[in-house]
């Protein structure tokens, strides 16, 4: 340390104004400096920056003006110079807060690429002034993850890569700054992109056939049956399979999972580990059920232990009936009484999951009313994890104009602060990335998290009808 201060001693306050007289120098001039002053001036130079001018002329017109007098032209334009490029800068600065805020809206999540999306000026360089001859500029990156500095380049191309691929974040409604934080960082820091193993996508390749090949298997054995498929939406079983690994990672015993009949027998053996013996007996009418309910197939629920590299882990899907939502606050109710049970005050032990259809999420009031209870002292689970298998129909609704008036179906998750991780369902790495993140965000802040998989529908409602009839463009 003393070798430190003795090598720059030389920049004691005492020698500030030769200093600044030599640097002054420098700028006008630089070979009237010596070799080793010039070298240590020219490393204070950041690359493509405004070159600075003396300081000691700009003083001088500043006095000038406040008696009435004009500055000498040439500074006055290196006045205006310097002023151009702080603007500049403040632009880049909006630039970045635009992506931030808007970049979810020229996201690529529709797999079926129907529309293009609209247009946001403010996602523009050009809406801000920034021109072409400005992209090799470097300017400050500001709270962007990353160098302090970078080109403009730079900058527009990490922003579209973070906020314009296949996952579009909402988050900038949060109050909590450090809760925004660590969404930047988490997300900025690797623009957007899921970094796998060969094992780890072989493994998610592994889920995605599992799903794909349990769906074909019963649409061909079972011909006509209602199973309500998840054709088209995969990726959901590439979701749960994850979160039960990381939940059992953060030490977790016992996810809790709601659910309606969509993609209910795919979750039933490719996530809780339902013998598929038994799911078949019950299309052929041969299983007979312990309990007196009586309930079709794709309304009744499981409860078993799953085994993960982190260790075993409960898995509990409630039974639902045909009410869709019905089941949130019976979750939450039953993970509570879960957590009260294990002493577990903090919500750590045991976690709600929570899987919508996208027009149920944003349809139906009790939605709403679970989300209003979710940080209450009485009824608080210490945060809920949703994934929206949203496959772009409402009911039978064809033009999304007429299924609601918000702009997304997770828009109302937004009265609680709850970040939304939208995500496209062709991508199931990306899939993979956000729910990691979600449960992270969950375990980290106690508080609800959204994870939009924007998906499809391949067949009809329930096998039976035809989809052209509700969705002609779509099936198109």
């Amino acid at each position: 340390m003393l070798k430190e201060m003795w090598g720059n001693s030389y920049l004691f306050a005492g020698n500030a104004a030769f200093i600044e007289e030599l640097y002054e120098t420098w700028l006008e001039s630089p070979e009237q400096v010596t070799s080793e002053w010039r070298a240590y001036f020219d490393k204070l130079q950041q690359p493509g920056a405004t070159r600075d001018v003396a300081h000691t002329r700009i003083r001088e017109a500043f006095v000038k003006l406040a008696h009435g007098q004009h500055p000498p032209a040439h500074l006055h334009a290196a006045m205006s110079e310097i002023a151009a490029a702080e603007r500049k800068q403040v632009h880049v600065l909006q630039l970045i807060n635009a992506h931030r805020f808007l970049g979810v809206r020229h996201a690529d999540l529709d797999p079926l690429k129907r529309q293009e999306p609209a247009p946001v000026s403010e996602l523009d360089p050009a809406h801000y002034g920034l021109t072409l001859t400005d992209l090799d500029s470097v300017y400050g990156t500001g709270s962007l993850a990353g160098p302090e500095t970078a080109p403009l380049r730079d900058i527009v191309s990490a922003l579209k890569q973070t906020y314009c691929g296949t996952i579009g974040l909402e988050y900038m409604h949060i109050t909590e700054v450090a809760q925004k934080r660590w969404i930047q960082a988490r997300f900025e820091t690797i623009k957007s992109t899921p970094t796998l193993s060969a094992d780890e996508k072989r493994h998610v390749l592994g889920r995605l056939t599992a799903a794909e090949t349990f769906e074909k298997y019963l649409h061909t054995r079972f011909v006509g049956q209602k199973r309500f498929s998840l054709e088209g939406g995969e990726s959901t079983i590439v979701a749960l399979d994850v979160l039960v690994s990381h939940a059992a990672s953060h030490s977790v015993q016992e996810l809790v999972i709601g659910m309606a009949h969509r993609g209910r027998l795919n979750v039933l053996v490719n996530i809780l580990g339902k013998p598929p013996v038994i799911l078949f007996e019950e299309f052929e009418g041969q299983h007979k059920h312990s309990d007196a309910s009586g309930d079709v197939k794709y309304h009744q629920g499981y409860s078993r232990d799953v085994a993960t590299v982190h260790g075993p882990i409960h898995l509990t899907l409630g039974f639902n009936p045909s009410h869709l939502e019905i089941i949130n606050p019976v979750i939450e109710g039953a993970t509570r009484a879960r957590q009260q049970r294990r002493a577990d005050k903090q919500g750590r032990l045991a976690v709600p999951v929570l899987l919508h259809g996208d027009s149920a999420f944003s349809g139906q009031g009790v939605v709403m009313e679970t989300l209003n209870l979710s940080q209450t002292r009485g009824y608080g689970t210490g945060g809920t994890v949703h994934l929206v298998v949203n496959n772009q129909i409402g009911f039978t609704t064809s033009d999304p104009r007429d299924t609601r008036s918000t702009l997304y179906c997770t828009d109302v998750a937004k009265m609680v602060d709850a970040p939304v991780f939208h995500v496209n369902g062709d991508d199931p790495e990306a899939v993979r990335l956000v729910t990691l993140a979600a449960l992270d965000f969950r375990m980290e802040f106690g508080k609800d998290v959204v994870i939009d998989l924007v998906c499809f529908r391949r067949l009809g409602h329930n096998e039976m009808d035809e989809p052209l009839v509700t969705q002609p463009l779509m099936y198109k």
